[in-house]
């Protein structure tokens, strides 16, 4: 292709330095044109022109990530889930949770839980792979300044033992606090014990706990770990897999699969008590404000939104001994 525009431009400027045409050096530069061509048949063929180096161009869009790694699970069978498959703007099914209606009034935080649909419903305008959204927004309600939504399986699913894991795209920002957990039934709190599958507060956008609650090690003087995503991530940048691993005598932590932490009766405090052998109910809940995360500013943002996947409990398919399956 260069060839060719060289002997163009040459063409060009020859007659301008004559003054006038003369016939036969054009015939014979004509004629050295057909045999070039004869011999380079792909030259004459043309090519589309190059992208200019000074073009930008768009970034790739990274695509959200929905974990569903349940064909890797080995000696687990599912005993109850939610998909949130339910139409577009419906409420949750209410056989499997109940939504909260009251003000918060624990941990200083400033929210109103409401089973409003504007604090909790299903998302799903395709209508085959829908979600449920907990939204947290600013607003007079109740003498509170947030309203936002708390779901619990309390009376309707509750489990000892198994794996308990959510896809969970969490929201972000100061003085937010996302949970997936779960309390012991009966007996009050701390004896009947506490199990957070993760808890994120808004002023660390890429770290998660994990953490068990019992009498004499709970509040802050629970016991677990932080688990922290490589390279600046945002936990509210896509979804991700949480799961507790829970059985006789240890539990264990995992995100996106990953084991960060395991705690088993030689974690406790000298003379505490492992509280973690009766059943368990399942709690999902945007609290706002509270003397862990603090409180909402001037750089956050609402609406906030929670969104979930789906939620999934296992058992052992021949249940549990009084010792761990390895």
């Amino acid at each position: 292709m260069n060839i060719l525009l060289n002997h163009s431009a040459n063409l060009h400027q020859r007659p301008d330095a004559a003054g006038a045409l003369n016939p036969k050096p054009l015939l014979a530069a004509l004629a050295f044109l057909l045999i070039l061509a004869a011999c380079n048949p792909a030259a004459s063929t043309p090519t589309q022109a190059p992208t200019s180096t000074n073009t930008p161009v768009p970034p790739t869009a990274t695509p959200t990530l929905v974990p569903t790694r349940t064909a890797t699970l080995v000696n687990w069978d599912l005993i109850w889930s939610d998909e949130f498959n339910s139409p577009d703007g419906s409420g949750v099914d209410t056989d499997k949770w109940t939504p909260s209606d009251t003000p918060a009034w624990v941990n200083s935080e400033l929210e109103y839980y409401t089973p409003r649909i504007q604090n909790v419903y299903i998302e799903n305008p395709t209508g085959k792979n829908g979600m449920l959204v907990l939204k947290a927004l600013k607003e007079d309600y109740e003498l509170r300044e947030y309203t936002s939504g708390k779901l619990t399986t309390m009376g309707k699913f509750e489990q000892m033992y198994g794996r308990f894991e959510a896809s969970i795209q969490i929201p972000y920002g100061q003085g937010l606090w996302p949970a997936f957990w779960m309390l012991g039934v009966g007996g009050g709190w701390p004896s009947s014990g506490e199990i957070d599958i993760f808890e994120n507060i808004g002023k660390e956008p890429n770290i998660v706990h994990g953490t068990m609650h019992g009498p004499g090690y709970s509040g802050a003087n629970g016991i677990g770990g932080p688990f922290a995503l490589p390279g600046g991530e945002r936990f509210a940048d896509g979804f991700h897999l949480f799961a507790v691993e829970w059985e006789p005598n240890v539990i264990r932590w995992y995100v996106d699969n990953q084991l960060y932490k395991t705690n088993t009766p030689a974690d406790l405090p000298e003379g505490a008590e492992w509280v973690y052998n009766h059943p368990f109910y399942i709690i999902l809940n945007v609290a706002v404000g509270g003397g862990w995360p603090g409180f909402p500013d001037d750089t956050t943002v609402f609406p906030q939104t929670m969104k979930v996947d789906y939620v999934r409990v296992y058992a052992r398919p021949g249940g549990w001994a009084t010792s761990t399956p390895k």
